[in-house]
């Protein structure tokens, strides 16, 4: 545990360092700063008023920003390490395997984690000041919903990180995999099943395996809890989970999908040549 820690610090320092981080967190708090200079902490649309609406906006353009970024960043963590080298100065050191994959992981999801966070914690605190009423709920359930999805994305860059030779084809593969599954979202997805007249269930099914359709609809379900912007969709949603259960498949079914591809990840570089 100690190695693991010690390789999530050195990923964090590396991190801070990095451009990427710079523009990353340059990125979410200008969301909040453009958010608040529009107005949008003050408007009322389908009776949601103050922060309620303010979050719920903050978390759809994340959903759109978010794995995109966690994508590029995380996929040159082993690629990068590959080509520049670092793993023949790894094997000198008293280090586990499993600590170094495990441990970056770790210091990578603090890294591209903490920044939305802050972003969103600081908006409610702003919100507050003005005199907004804090909504405990939706900040609970939205602060579990950024995590499994930065969580999710982090394990899927770092299979490609460990399938990939090279940086610059783990980069290629992750805009590839971060453009599928935004072409596959409802609108689209929904349309394909319809010409190919698959019973409904069936393509609602397909749709909820995309960890971005997932957190899109969780997204909806507070503030819209029959779903009705997804339509007659909805009505196999909701008869399948529940209100309830839709809520805890969206936080449970990213955070194993993004396990499952990490440990998947972990076993092919454990198993392949390291230098």
């Amino acid at each position: 545990m100690k190695h693991l820690w010690l390789n999530a610090y050195a990923d964090i320092v590396e991190s801070l360092r990095a451009r990427w981080f710079l523009v990353y967190t340059a990125v979410f708090g200008g969301l909040v700063v453009l958010l608040f200079a529009y107005g949008l902490a003050e408007s009322r649309i389908m009776g949601f008023t103050g922060l309620s609406r303010l979050l719920l906006t903050y978390i759809q353009l994340t959903m759109a920003i978010l794995p995109v970024f966690v994508l590029v960043t995380t996929v040159r963590s082993v690629a990068g390490d590959r080509e520049a080298g670092v793993f023949e100065y790894l094997l000198s050191l008293p280090i586990t395997l499993s600590a170094w994959y495990w441990g970056k992981m770790l210091g990578r999801f603090l890294m591209v984690f903490m920044p939305v966070f802050l972003a969103m914690i600081g908006a409610i605190v702003w919100g507050v000041i003005k005199g907004a009423a804090m909504p405990w709920a939706m900040l609970i359930y939205y602060t579990g919903l950024l995590m499994v999805l930065a969580w999710c994305f982090l394990g899927i860059g770092m299979l490609i990180s460990t399938i990939a030779r090279t940086s610059d084809v783990a980069q290629g593969a992750a805009f590839v995999v971060w453009l599928t599954l935004l072409l596959f979202l409802d609108l689209i997805l929904l349309g394909i099943m319809i010409q190919e007249q698959l019973p409904a269930e069936t393509a609602v099914a397909i749709a909820l395996a995309n960890p971005m359709q997932v957190f899109r609809t969780a997204s909806m379900m507070l503030f819209d809890p029959q779903l009705v912007l997804l339509g007659p969709s909805a009505y196999v949603i909701l008869d399948s989970f529940g209100q309830s259960g839709y809520i805890a498949y969206a936080l449970i079914y990213p955070m194993l999908l993004g396990t499952l591809c990490a440990g998947i990840g972990y076993l092919i570089f454990r198993r392949t040549d390291l230098p």
